[in-house]
């Protein structure tokens, strides 16, 4: 009896998953120390960051205590509440991005108009709308599910506000989360019950869209073509690609320590953004990748594993959700590391929770603050069912 008593609350469910907890944690915190390290030489030898060579990790940690303060919000909202204001959201979202094409409004960088500048710092609302599609879809799947198999009431709706959405993001241009967000869109779509006969044509509608859209687009073709053989203009089109390969040559095994990069002086673009990954790999070594990627993996595996629990309580929007945030994580760090790998051409799209980038921060924050909400719900209807 002592011993049945002492063994008890050993068996208790916990009220968290702490894998999903530790391994998103484990990843801001590693992003906030690789964008110091990646960022130094970039800060300090400018001007317009006022030769502190801290200027990128002040920020940097100002828009994770943001993030964080946000998800500590939203993980008090339940998901009935997320999905009541799911479609208001998504209207919200497109209005965003509407208002960045403004002349006047919208804040151009690089020849892309993506972001609103708000003073002491700049919102990109494609990060935010990857978010309210995840709510969105989960919400029309679950209202659609009557009649999921049918074209014009499921999935032509869906799709015509994916091609509004679409067409507002290669407007600014960002073809990256336009990929992301039709990921989601789709993979929501399919989990939900479509038709694979439906999907299949899906599929390959969608690669001959983005085929279109390379061919038609000048400065798309010339990633192609970057893409496919940097070393033929190592000082044009090449120029990024060619670096970043170069920076995963340098890292081996083991990297060559910790803020002893090369490439991130100067030499390579973005080094604190979309190729975080390539100063992690020279600095890092193999083994540094391979813990992000383990991380990554752990993080899009508990996402799926709190989705099916939500399937076996009988909980659909819940578990629609869940394996949106996990499909939107798994996709985006996928792209990343591609492009960061020579895998796949340049698309702009940031290493998620890692990255330096306030607006992809807080929507990352409150993606995995939902999840955990998702997390929590379950284990209380299981504790109740329990007792």
């Amino acid at each position: 009896m002592m011993l049945a008593a002492l063994e008890a609350p050993r068996r208790q469910v916990p009220e968290i998953d702490y894998a999903l907890l530790w391994s998103v944690l484990l990843l801001l915190f590693a992003g906030l120390v690789m964008v110091y390290s990646a960022s130094i030489a970039t800060a300090e030898g400018s001007r317009a960051f006022s030769h502190q060579p801290a200027y990128f990790l002040v920020r940097h940690g100002i828009f994770l205590c943001i993030g964080l303060v946000a998800a500590a919000v939203a993980f008090q909202i339940p998901l009935s509440l997320w999905q009541k204001y799911a479609p208001l959201l998504f209207l919200a979202g497109v209005v965003l991005l509407a208002v960045v094409l403004v002349p006047g409004l919208g804040r151009d960088v690089n020849g892309a108009r993506r972001w609103l500048p708000l003073g002491f710092a700049n919102l990109q609302p494609s990060e935010l709308m990857k978010l309210f599609a995840v709510l969105y879809a989960a919400d029309f799947t679950v209202r659609k599910m009557a009649v999921i198999h049918d074209l014009k009431q499921a999935f032509l709706p869906m799709a015509g506000a994916m091609v509004l959405v679409g067409g507002l993001l290669l407007k600014e241009p960002d073809f990256g989360a336009f990929v992301v967000i039709i990921s989601i869109a789709v993979g929501i779509l399919f989990l939900g019950g479509l038709k694979a006969r439906l999907f299949a044509v899906l599929f390959f509608v969608l690669v001959a869209a983005f085929a279109l859209l390379i061919i038609v687009s000048p400065y798309r073709r010339d990633r192609i073509f970057g893409f496919m053989d940097p070393w033929a203009d190592a000082f044009g089109r090449g120029y990024q690609l060619s670096h970043s390969l170069i920076a995963f040559g340098r890292g081996e095994l083991f990297g060559v320590g910790l803020g002893a990069s090369v490439e991130k002086l100067f030499y390579l673009p973005e080094a604190h953004t979309d190729f975080l990954l390539a100063v992690i790999a020279e600095e890092l070594g193999f083994v540094g990748v391979l813990a992000v990627l383990a991380l990554f993996a752990l993080l899009v595996q508990r996402a799926f594993a709190i989705g099916r629990r939500c399937v076996q309580l009988d909980r659909l929007y819940p578990a629609l959700v869940a394996m949106g945030i996990g499909i939107w994580m798994g996709v985006q760090s996928f792209i990343n590391m591609g492009v960061n790998m020579g895998l796949l051409p340049t698309k702009g799209l940031t290493l998620p929770l890692m990255s330096f980038g306030g607006s992809g921060i807080l929507a990352n924050c409150l993606a995995l603050a939902i999840l955990l909400r998702v997390d929590w719900e379950n284990r209380q209807l299981m504790r109740g069912a329990k007792l």
